[in-house]
Order: C-alpha cells, then sequence, then structure tokens
C-alpha cells in the first residue's frame, strides 16, 4: 500500500515531458519561388486559399495546447493558424510523401496531420468553384480557337480521358470492382480540359475496374454536349458519337491518315493536362505511392487536387520539371459496344484533312 502512495504522489516523475514544438512560418522562411517548390503555390495564393476556407476548417477546441489553425499574417488579423493547415494538406498533395514523414516535419503527430489533410480538402473541393464548361458563346469561341492553332482540327470544344490514380487495397466485396485492368486497386477518374490543359468537367467516383465508356455514359457529357454545337475528341476506348470524334482504327487513304495526326497531336491536350497534374500533385501518381486512404476520403483529395491544379493554371504557376516523363495510367481497352452513331459525321470531318 505504501508503494502504491509512493507511486501515485510521483506520478509526474514518471511522465513523459510535453514537447511544445516551434512551427516555423514558411511564409517569413521562404521566398516564392521556395514554396512553390514545396507546396506548389507562392505566399500570396496559400494566404488566400487560407482565407478561401477558414470558416470549414476552424475548429473549436477546449485544450489548452491544441494545433494551431492559423498564423496571425496582418497585425489586424487575429486567427491563428489556419494558414499551418493548409500549408500541412499543400505540402502532402505536392510530395506524395507518407503522412508520417509530413506530420514529423511541421511537428505534429499523424492523426492530427490526417485530421487536418482531409478536412482542408474537402473546404477547398467545396469553395474552390473552378471547374466548369464554357456555355457562353464568347466562351465555347476562345476554346475552339485555342484547339484550332494546335494542328488545325476545327470546331473542338474539348479533349476528353480517364486516368487510373492507385489508392490502397481493401478486402472485402467491393475488392475486385477498384482492381483495375494493370492489377492494382485504383480510383478512374475522367476528366475534359481545353487547350490551355484546364478542366472544364471531371468525374471522380468510379472504381478502377470501371470502363471508360461507362463513366462517360454515366456523366454529365452526354446532356452538355446536347445543347453545345462542338465536338469532344475522345481516343478508341470511347463510342464515337456525332459529337465525340474518335480515330479512325484502321485509316484508308491519305486523308484519314492526316485526320488520325490532327486528332492526335489536339486530343494530347488531356494527356498533358494529366500528366502536369501527376507532376504537381505526386500523390496522385505512383511514384508517390499511393493514396493510403479509403476510396472516399481517397476521392475528395483527387478532386481537391484537379481544383488546385486549375488554380495553377489560372494563376500561370511555373512547374518545375520532373526528372523522369510521367506517363499516363489509363484504360487502354477499346470501345465495342453498339453506341457509334458518328460515322457521317468523322467522315464529313476528315474531308478536310
Amino acid at each position: 500500500m505504501a508503494a502504491f502512495i509512493f507511486l501515485f504522489q510521483n506520478d509526474r516523475a514518471f511522465r513523459r515531458e510535453r514537447v511544445f514544438c516551434d512551427r516555423i512560418d514558411s511564409l517569413d522562411k521562404f521566398t516564392d519561388d521556395e514554396l512553390i517548390a514545396r507546396y506548389r503555390f507562392p505566399r500570396q495564393i496559400i494566404l488566400e486559399l487560407t482565407n478561401l476556407t477558414k470558416n470549414a476548417i476552424q475548429h473549436p477546441t477546449s485544450q489548452s495546447s491544441a494545433i494551431p489553425a492559423h498564423i496571425q499574417y496582418t497585425v489586424y488579423i487575429t486567427i491563428f493558424f489556419l494558414f499551418f493547415n493548409v500549408l500541412i494538406t499543400l505540402r502532402f498533395l505536392a510530395k506524395g510523401d507518407y503522412l508520417s514523414e509530413v506530420a514529423d516535419l511541421h511537428g505534429i503527430s499523424v492523426s492530427s496531420a490526417s485530421r487536418i489533410l482531409h478536412s482542408v480538402c474537402l473546404a477547398l473541393s467545396e469553395h474552390l468553384d473552378n471547374i466548369s464548361f464554357p456555355n457562353t458563346q464568347d466562351e465555347l469561341n476562345r476554346v475552339k480557337d485555342g484547339f484550332y492553332k494546335i494542328a488545325h482540327f476545327p470546331n473542338v470544344v474539348g479533349a476528353i480521358d480517364g486516368t487510373l490514380i492507385p489508392i490502397q487495397g481493401m478486402s472485402g466485396d467491393e475488392e475486385p470492382n477498384f482492381i483495375c485492368r494493370k492489377g492494382f486497386p485504383s480510383i478512374n477518374v475522367q476528366g475534359v480540359v481545353d487547350a490551355d490543359l484546364r478542366f472544364t468537367n471531371i468525374v471522380v467516383k468510379w472504381p478502377g475496374a470501371t470502363h471508360d465508356s461507362f463513366v462517360l455514359a454515366n456523366s454529365s457529357v452526354p446532356q452538355i454536349m446536347g445543347r453545345v454545337n462542338g465536338w469532344i475528341l475522345g481516343d478508341s476506348g470511347y463510342p464515337l458519337k456525332k459529337w465525340l470524334l474518335t480515330p479512325f482504327t484502321n485509316p484508308k487513304g491519305g486523308q484519314e491518315q492526316r485526320y488520325n495526326q490532327a486528332h492526335a497531336s489536339t486530343r494530347n491536350t488531356v494527356e498533358r493536362a494529366f500528366g502536369v497534374l501527376k507532376c504537381r500533385f505526386r500523390c496522385l501518381h505512383k511514384t508517390g505511392g499511393s493514396l493510403q486512404f479509403t476510396a472516399s476520403k481517397s476521392i475528395k483529395i483527387i478532386e481537391c487536387c484537379l481544383r488546385l491544379h486549375n488554380k495553377a493554371i489560372n494563376e500561370r504557376l511555373p512547374l518545375q520539371a520532373a526528372d523522369d516523363p510521367i506517363p499516363i495510367l489509363h484504360d487502354n481497352t477499346v470501345y465495342q459496344g453498339n453506341a457509334n452513331d458518328g460515322y457521317g459525321v468523322r467522315q464529313t470531318v476528315s474531308q478536310r484533312f
């Protein structure tokens, strides 16, 4: 009994001292170029993203030593350390590190880093509203002009493709749905882009085993193209339609070959867009491993990266060249369905080449 009382009275002697890490204000430590290299955005844009999400990610706490949510960046603003949360999120998205590495780098626990990551990604996805298909005639004309300058392919309002984003393995009945034809669990992401590599329509919800044509049929793209005068260019994984032009499988003659060449050069914008996206946000690329989260959480992270990509394109931010080319993982299966109602349109267009 005496020993128990002794231990109880000296409990503090057996407790590990709490360590309060000095969280450095990276806005003051790094230049804009260094911030872009580490977090993909310069000082002003990071503060803008912080302000955009502050109401969504600032949580009340009863703890006296909770992780601060916002660094005070002017004399007149006293919202603490929201900027810090945004920095942690951008670092993970940019580098694709293990979450433990990001947590150690910023002096917080892994559980706190995980909470911050998902809350900030959700807030950015909800408040960064910058993915929309052109709907005015002036916007459509600008998009068409941009595509026409590439290879003189007329009347193009978008290029479409899908890409596979690796995620962690899972168990249960849903696992086969996520295993893509390349043999790993993934999310099949569909994107439509303009000539400036800006995403104008995205679908981020289908498991990796889903065929690109199915994703297209269950997206808003067919309804959008029903009221738009123009064409979208896609590869052979998509059905040939009056509004979606695919290449000739077996081109005959010079015109069809030249059509295929112009088609490939113009449609390459979507391949480049996915390449830039994965180079800018390495968490989406296989060199970053895979997204070690559930499918639903991974979907929000992917959507957040797509919206941040558009933000970087709109701000004309530089992207450091990758040491190795970024291959685009997508389903190369040729479409085998019957919904090919664009033969006449494609044949007419090919006569221009």
